[in-house]
């Protein structure tokens, strides 16, 4: 088989998110790689208006014009790359003709969707393809979830070196974090409210903890969640929920059933954000749980949900701007027990914003790792970053990225 013309290929590259990766791209590899990789989006104009944007240092990036609903011109483009990265979303609107077209033609995938329910209706429609092509799809390659996913998979690889025995009890807490939210984002997020507001029954499988894992996977332990204000023992602190929590714990379960429940038959995770000891933790921990809730009664309403989108959340192309993702950074710290009692805490932390300076720095390393660090021959599928890329892809993200993985004890 030729190799292909790109070893990765950047779709949506004129997004929000899409340009910051490109930015990415270049500092990280130049215009001619290793790995050599192209701009793809539905405008020509736009495309040439990107390169001109990313200096003389990008002339020679080669722009590939597709559009995300025509598969034609997505098969074509799959046909020149080995990878595929794909910032279009809300991935639930836009998504599926391109999860499809390299499910069906063997191209390797990795996006940053944290869209539950789209996720599982993707693998439900194109695993037995992708298993049968070869493609290796990979979801939730950003902030949600490369952190949680690979800090829960480094916390029991440490657990299985000290105790000969993984953590089957895991928390993650979020201890500090600064960074703001994209259009995008939000649009993901309101498209998911809609599709609740659609069809009432999504409500209950967004609520199973298990609702991307395999039929069948035997885990049945109720796990734990964090829907108010709450004290954590383990760290001594009040907590309130995480919104990236919903994600994180699915694909964090996923990988414990790719993985032939390497975490234990009973293993049980979950997400919260820490607030701080006494009177005034508890206080914060109250304010941040009612004003995601009452976040998301607003969303839910369709009058409140316009007023929302019309004058209070950022729109599609908006977001932080260079010096907030400078700025930004996230801490999280896990805390594991073992069947037996023993206990390990890790820690995971990032350099710049975590959903857009950060994830692109994520997303660079994870295409690249599925371009050049896995054997050729490794199956198809829809995978976990860590079931897939594990130590290649943690690797990446110490030397490249700016995350730190550490063992506090």
């Amino acid at each position: 088989m030729s190799r292909p013309a790109h070893d990765i290929i950047v779709f949506g590259a004129t997004s929000f998110v899409g340009q910051i990766l490109c930015r990415t791209l270049l500092r990280r590899f130049g215009a001619e790689g290793p790995p050599r990789w192209a701009m793809a989006g539905r405008s020509q104009d736009k495309l040439e208006a990107l390169r001109e944007s990313l200096g003389k240092g990008a002339a020679g990036v080669p722009l590939i014009v597709a559009d995300a609903a025509d598969e034609p011109a997505l098969r074509a483009m799959c046909g020149q790359a080995r990878v595929i990265v794909s910032t279009v979303g809300p991935y639930a609107l836009y998504g599926e003709p391109l999860v499809k077209a390299c499910a069906e033609s063997g191209t390797d995938y990795c996006d940053l969707t944290g869209e539950v329910q789209w996720i599982r209706r993707m693998i439900e429609r194109y695993e037995d393809a992708a298993k049968k092509s070869g493609a290796r799809i990979v979801h939730c390659c950003g902030f949600d979830s490369i952190p949680s996913d690979l800090g829960v998979w480094f916390l029991q690889r440490e657990s299985r070196q000290r105790f000969d025995a993984p953590c089957t009890r895991v928390k993650m807490r979020v201890r500090a974090m600064r960074g703001g939210f994209s259009g995008g984002t939000v649009a993901s997020l309101m498209n998911v409210v809609k599709e609740v507001g659609r069809d009432p029954s999504l409500r209950k499988e967004l609520a199973n903890p298990y609702s991307l894992c395999p039929k069948g996977h035997p885990n049945k332990t109720r796990q734990p969640q964090v829907k108010g204000p709450a004290f954590d023992e383990d760290f001594d602190a009040w907590t309130a929920p995480f919104v990236m929590g919903a994600i994180n714990t699915r694909i964090v379960q996923r990988s414990n059933a790719l993985s032939g429940l390497s975490y234990g038959k009973t293993f049980a995770y979950d997400e919260a954000v820490l607030t701080g000891r006494g009177l005034s933790g508890r206080v914060k921990a109250a304010g941040m749980a009612g004003g995601l809730g009452g976040f998301m009664v607003a969303a839910a309403i369709k009058p409140s949900r316009w007023v929302l989108e019309r004058f209070v959340v950022p729109k599609p192309g908006e977001g932080p701007t260079p010096e907030q993702q400078e700025k930004g950074f996230f801490d999280m710290r896990f805390h594991g027990t073992t069947e037996q009692g023993r206990s390990l805490r890790a820690k995971v932390t990032g350099d710049r914003d975590p959903g857009y300076g950060s994830t692109a720095k994520m997303l660079c390393e994870a295409a690249a790792c599925l371009a050049e660090d896995l054997p050729r021959d490794a199956a198809g599928g829809f995978w976990t970053p860590s079931t897939l890329m594990g130590e290649a892809l943690l690797s990446r993200l110490q030397q490249h990225a700016g995350l730190e993985f550490a063992v506090l004890d």
